[in-house]
C-alpha cells in the first residue's frame, strides 16, 4: 500500500515534491522559488489516524497567508499570486500535520528547506486546466475571472478597524496606500505582525465573549478530532452564516477573525438541546467550500440540503454553488449553466425550491472601484441553471450588506444596505406572485441607515432588524417591522444591547429543554421559539464568539409594551 505523503507543486510546470512522510517530521518549512507564482498542495496515500494538514504562506517578515487545510475529504489546495498580491521574493510554505502517530513532533521553528528550480523541456503544462478545491478551471474561465477580479479589498474587511470616515468607502486599484480607509483590508492586514490562533480566539485573547452572555454560553468538548487541542466553541468571527436545518441543529459556515485571518475552524454544528458546539469540518465528505466571508447559506427543507453561494476571500470573488446534503453529509459543487457574477454581501432567499439572489458587491474592471448590483438572479437546483426573471415596478437601488426576509411565502422584504458613499434605511417589497417591486411607505420610528445588520422572521407578520454598521460605528438597537401595519417599533432588551455588525441571527423552534439561565427545563413537552444571535464585531477590534438566546415571545411582548 502506498505510504502517506504530502506533496507540493511549485509553478505550473513543476514536478511534485514530497514535503511530509510517515517517518519524518510533522512540520516542514519550504522556501518558495522567487519565480514561482502558483503553489498546489495535495496528499497521497491512506490518511489513517491523521486528521488534517494546515498550510500557510509567509513572506519575508513572517506575515501569514492562510492557504487552507487538507483533510481526508479535501485532498488538494492551490494558491495563485493574483488572489492576494502580497507575494514577495522571500515566501516560505509552512505545512503542519495534525493527528496520527507523529514520529517527530518538534514544534520549534523548522529548518527551511530549499526547492530546486525546474525548467521543463517541450512538456505541455500539466496544470493548464488546474483543479482548485475539486473544481476544474480551464484557461478561458481563468481569463474571465482575471478580468473581473480586481481590488475588492474593501469588501473583504470587517467592522473592527480604526474609523475616520462616516460612510463606507472602497478603494480603486490606483489609489495610494496612504489614503484614509474605513476598514483594514486583507492586504493591509499583512502589515500587522503576529498570527491569530484559533485557540487563542476562543480563549478571549483575540475574540471576546460579552459578559452578558457568559451564563448562556454552554458548550461541551467537540466530539470530532479536528484539532489536537480541540476548541469547544467557534472562534471569534464576523461575516459567517448560521443556517438552521431542524429544531435541534444549526450549521455555522465561514467567517473571518482578528488580523483579517480567515477562521481555521470554518464549520461547526450547533446542538440546541444543550446549546453545545461540535466542530464539523471533518464530519462531511466531499470538496468543502473554500474559506470566505460575505457568502450566504440557505436550507431547503424539502431536499434537506444547504446551498452556499458566493462570498469573497481577499481579492478572490466567488460565484460558485456548494451543496451540503444533511442526510448523507456530503458536499458537492454545482457546475451550473447560465451566468451569475461573483457576488459578496448579497441576500439569498429560498422560495419554492429556488434561490433568489439580490444585490451584493461585484468586482469591476480596473481602474473602477468595485460596484454594487441591483439585479435579481434565480438559481434552479433541479436544472442547475441560473436565470434572470422579468421584474417590474420600483426596484431597490444597487446595494450590498442589506437584509431580505421572506414573509408568508409570497413576499420578500428588503431593508437597508449601502453603496458608496450612502447607507440606506429604506424598505422594498418584492411580490413573488407578480414579480413586482414596490417601495414600502412605513410609519413609526424607523432604524437609522445601516448595513451588515442581522435580521430574522419572528412570526407571519413580523421580522426583526438588529445592529449593523452605519459607516462609523457598530449599532446596538433593535426594531420590529409589522407587514400588516407597515410600521416600525423599537424594542429594548438587555440581550440585544451590545454593538454588533456582521453577526448572524436565526430563529428556531426548540424543544424547551434549555432555559435562558443555562439550567435544564424539566417540562420536556414544551415547544418554544428562540432567537439565536452569534458572533459579529464591534468596530473596536473585538470579535464575538458568544451565543445569545432570546425568547421570541419576549420580543413580541416588548413590541406590545412599546
Amino acid at each position: 500500500m502506498e505510504d502517506f505523503g504530502i506533496y507540493a507543486v511549485f509553478g505550473v510546470n513543476g514536478p511534485p515534491q514530497r514535503l511530509l512522510s510517515p517517518e519524518g517530521s510533522c512540520r516542514v518549512c519550504v522556501a518558495v522559488p522567487p519565480s514561482v507564482r502558483q503553489v498546489v498542495l495535495f496528499s497521497s496515500g491512506p490518511w489513517g489516524q491523521r486528521v488534517c494538514v494546515n498550510a500557510e504562506l509567509n513572506d519575508a517578515d513572517r506575515f501569514p497567508i492562510t492557504i487552507g487545510k487538507l483533510t481526508p475529504y479535501n485532498k488538494c489546495l492551490s494558491w495563485e499570486q493574483w488572489e492576494e498580491e502580497t507575494w514577495t521574493d522571500g515566501v516560505t510554505l509552512d505545512v503542519t500535520l495534525e493527528g496520527g502517530n507523529l514520529v517527530k513532533a518538534d514544534w520549534s521553528k523548522p529548518e527551511i528547506m530549499a526547492v530546486k528550480e525546474y525548467t521543463p523541456k517541450d512538456i505541455v503544462a500539466p496544470l493548464a486546466a488546474r483543479v482548485v478545491n475539486g473544481k476544474k478551471r480551464d484557461r478561458e474561465s481563468e481569463e474571465d475571472e482575471n478580468k473581473t477580479t480586481t481590488t475588492g479589498e474593501q469588501e473583504n474587511t470587517c467592522p473592527n478597524g480604526s474609523v475616520e470616515k462616516t460612510t463606507p468607502l472602497r478603494k480603486a486599484r490606483g489609489q495610494t496606500k496612504g489614503a484614509q480607509k474605513l476598514f483594514s483590508s486583507g492586504a493591509d492586514a499583512t502589515k500587522i505582525k503576529g498570527t491569530a490562533n484559533g485557540t487563542g480566539e476562543a480563549q478571549g485573547i483575540v475574540g471576546r465573549t460579552p459578559p452578558q452572555s457568559a451564563a448562556r454560553t454552554k458548550s461541551r468538548q467537540a466530539k470530532t478530532p479536528t484539532q489536537t487541542s480541540p476548541l469547544v466553541s467557534p472562534s471569534g468571527r464576523w461575516g459567517q452564516t448560521l443556517c438552521p436545518i431542524d429544531a435541534q441543529t444549526a450549521i455555522l459556515i465561514g467567517g473571518q477573525g482578528a488580523r483579517m485571518q480567515f477562521c481555521k475552524d470554518p464549520m461547526w454544528k450547533l446542538c440546541t438541546e444543550d446549546m453545545s458546539w461540535v466542530a464539523a469540518e471533518t464530519l462531511a465528505e466531499g470538496p468543502t467550500p473554500e474559506a470566505r466571508i460575505g457568502h450566504t447559506s440557505v436550507y431547503d427543507p424539502d431536499s434537506r440540503r444547504i446551498f452556499v453561494f458566493g462570498g469573497s476571500k481577499n481579492k478572490k470573488w466567488f460565484n460558485d454553488v456548494h451543496i451540503l446534503d444533511t442526510q448523507s453529509w456530503k458536499w458537492t459543487m454545482v457546475e451550473a449553466q447560465g451566468k451569475v457574477p461573483p457576488l459578496a454581501y448579497h441576500s439569498c432567499s429560498m422560495f419554492r425550491g429556488e434561490l433568489f439572489v439580490l444585490g451584493g458587491v461585484f468586482p469591476c474592471p480596473n481602474p473602477e472601484p468595485d460596484g454594487c448590483s441591483d439585479s435579481l438572479y434565480i438559481f434552479d437546483p433541479n436544472l442547475s441553471i441560473w436565470y434572470q426573471p422579468i421584474v417590474t415596478g420600483n426596484k431597490p437601488s444597487p446595494r450590498s450588506g442589506h437584509s431580505a426576509c421572506v414573509m408568508q411565502q409570497r413576499k420578500i422584504y428588503v431593508f437597508g444596505g449601502w453603496d458608496t458613499p450612502v447607507c440606506y434605511n429604506d424598505m422594498y417589497m418584492l411580490d413573488l406572485g407578480l414579480m413586482e417591486f414596490s417601495a414600502v411607505k412605513t410609519s413609526g420610528k424607523a432604524p437609522s441607515p445601516r448595513s451588515w445588520h442581522g435580521s430574522a422572521v419572528l412570526s407571519d407578520t413580523k421580522f426583526l432588524i438588529h445592529g449593523g454598521y452605519n459607516g462609523n460605528n457598530a449599532l446596538t438597537d433593535a426594531f420590529v417591522f409589522d407587514i400588516d401595519a407597515n410600521s416600525w417599533t423599537e424594542v429594548t432588551l438587555p440581550q440585544l444591547s451590545l454593538p454588533r455588525a456582521g453577526h448572524s441571527i436565526i430563529t428556531m423552534d426548540t424543544d424547551g429543554l434549555f432555559k435562558e439561565d443555562g439550567d435544564v427545563d424539566m417540562d420536556a413537552g414544551s415547544i418554544s421559539k428562540k432567537l439565536l444571535v452569534f458572533g459579529g464585531g464591534d468596530n473596536e477590534r473585538n470579535f464575538y464568539f458568544d451565543l445569545t438566546t432570546v425568547a421570541v415571545e419576549d420580543l413580541l411582548a416588548a413590541v406590545e409594551r412599546a
